[in-house]
């Protein structure tokens, strides 16, 4: 064996226009499919329809997807090593290509999910596999310009999501959420095979880790269905979500038990061992329950409380984007020149302080009054980007960085999915507690509700309507404001809650490194 040849850095045997060209295809596939997360669920009302399919039914379209790419995401380094880098991302997103065209042109609701249970898988590697190679591809002095350009698709992709998603469903129909990937993906697939070689240095694994592979599967597929269901569900009042809690704690109890006695896991556990990976993968873990949360509650708020189209509000959320790709671009420069733990520090209170300005969010916010939140949280987001994933990654190494991208990227995933159900959870039974008050105080006992009740059936009367009417569609609008007003308190203390969040998580950043530059260089 040529031992100099096995030692030469990956990133010597790429050119710089071939660099360029893998990522641009890798920033592709991972903005593809960060979007077919969130493009998708404005299509949904459309789908139902069309599908002729009940809420449950079609809830599956998301959870399909969502479920198959969490199982996969940790695996992604072992298939990269099994397979070789070029060949398993090239099939990854040639599968998601190709299942993304079989759901647009599916004609039943489970053939839709079937497609996009594989789309989900093929998924993973677009995410995992992609930023552990352009780390590998890269030259270190470049990482943190990289991961600042990969870390943004990741970033403003979901916020991209409703403003596509909804300028399809209002002038297209739901199949071209789909569509959209074809080009893209086939395009994605040519840069890859003509431009990206396997690692010479990478180590093909032994036998096939079959039994942990099993029970990952198990394990985080019954909690991502329990993350996704349960609110639905009401959680563990149904059958359902006890049993699936039983084998999801089974499943993940046991592969952890696994993965740490075996000699050849699939997943790599030992590097948690690794103090500042492991903070920064809890880290990403509170990034994406404010990432996916913020983004899920907003539409929500706007559109059922405030009676905007999904592109409107699409519309409202591009300064966040926007800012994020500004500042992004910001720190890629400052990162060489800041401690990393200092700008996740400005990011973290960053994020608090735009959560406390939605916090004071009424009826009567306009978007003049959004604006400046939008910004403040891009700005936060941006911030965030490249410190988080050079401090990460860049404390494993070369070896682990595609086990630990796995893993990171996971954290992110199962963030924003634990984030999405506790929001959904939350904003019912803080509705409920703000309406309580309220309606008990809707009696005629209360001069000010007689006072209001009474104007309201002179103004109905006015209109032109018997009284008996006029009083019936009185109290009906009062009923109406009753629930719009404690929706309305419910988000206000879901975005103080992931204020709080944000605060909370400061103390992570102790323990990272306390290093000045590019951390990615120094592991290197």
């Amino acid at each position: 064996m040529n031992t100099s040849a096995v030692a030469r850095p990956d990133y010597e045997n790429y050119s710089v226009f071939s660099r360029w060209l893998v990522l641009a295809a890798v920033v592709l596939g991972a903005i593809l499919e960060i979007l077919d997360t969130t493009i998708v669920s404005t299509a949904i009302p459309q789908m139902q329809g069309n599908l002729g399919a009940t809420l449950d039914e079609i809830g599956w379209v998301s959870t399909g997807y969502i479920v198959a790419n969490v199982i996969v995401l940790p695996l992604t380094g072992w298939c990269s090593a099994r397979f070789g880098r070029r060949q398993y991302l090239a099939a990854s997103m040639a599968f998601f290509t190709l299942a993304s065209f079989m759901c647009g042109v599916s004609g039943s609701l489970w053939g839709l999910v079937f497609w996009r249970i594989m789309q989900g898988a093929g998924g993973a590697a677009l995410i995992s596999t992609a930023q552990a190679t352009l780390l590998s591809i890269f030259p270190p002095k470049q990482h943190n310009m990289v991961q600042g350009i990969f870390g943004l698709s990741i970033m403003v992709a979901p916020t991209l999501g409703p403003t596509i998603g909804g300028y399809i469903t209002d002038y297209y129909s739901w199949p071209w959420a789909f569509f959209v990937n074809v080009p893209l993906g086939i395009l994605g697939v040519f840069l890859v095979l003509s431009y990206l070689k396997d690692d010479e240095n990478q180590k093909a694994p032994g036998r096939v880790d079959a039994l942990g592979i099993v029970l990952l599967a198990v394990g985080l597929g019954c909690l991502q269905t329990i993350l996704e269901k349960g609110n639905r569900e009401d959680w563990f009042e149904s059958p359902l979500i006890i049993a699936l809690t039983l084998f999801a704690v089974g499943g993940l109890g046991g592969f952890i038990w696994w993965e740490l006695k075996t000699d050849s896991p699939a997943v790599n556990l030992r590097i948690l061992k690794n103090r500042a990976f492991t903070a920064g993968w809890i880290l990403n873990f509170v990034v994406g329950i404010g990432l996916y949360v913020s983004v899920f509650i907003f539409p929500v708020f706007m559109q059922t409380l405030r009676g905007y189209t999904a592109q409107e509000t699409g519309m409202q959320l591009i300064p966040r984007g926007l800012t994020t790709a500004i500042v992004t671009i910001i720190s890629i420069r400052l990162a060489t020149k800041i401690q990393p733990r200092i700008m996740l520090g400005v990011g973290l209170v960053l994020f608090a302080i735009a959560m406390l300005h939605f916090h004071s969010i009424t009826l009567a916010t306009g978007p003049d009054q959004l604006l400046w939140p939008m910004i403040i949280t891009g700005a936060s987001f941006g911030l965030l980007i490249v410190p988080l994933s050079a401090a990460t990654l860049g404390s494993l190494q070369p070896r682990e960085i595609p086990a630990g991208a796995g893993l990171f990227n996971l954290m992110r995933q199962l963030g924003g999915s634990v984030g999405i159900a506790g929001a959904a959870t939350v904003l019912d039974k803080w509705g409920q507690q703000a309406r309580a008050p309220m309606v008990e105080a809707i009696t005629p006992l209360n001069p000010a509700w007689a006072i209001r009740l009474e104007a309201m059936t002179r103004s109905f009367q006015s209109a032109g309507l018997d009284a008996q009417t006029a009083q019936s569609r009185a109290y009906a609008l009062m009923e109406r404001m009753i629930e719009a007003q404690s929706a309305t308190i419910a988000f206000e203390k879901a975005y103080f809650a992931l204020a709080v969040l944000s605060i909370v998580a400061l103390p992570l950043l102790f323990l990272f490194k306390k290093v000045k530059g590019a951390p990615s260089a120094e592991a290197h």
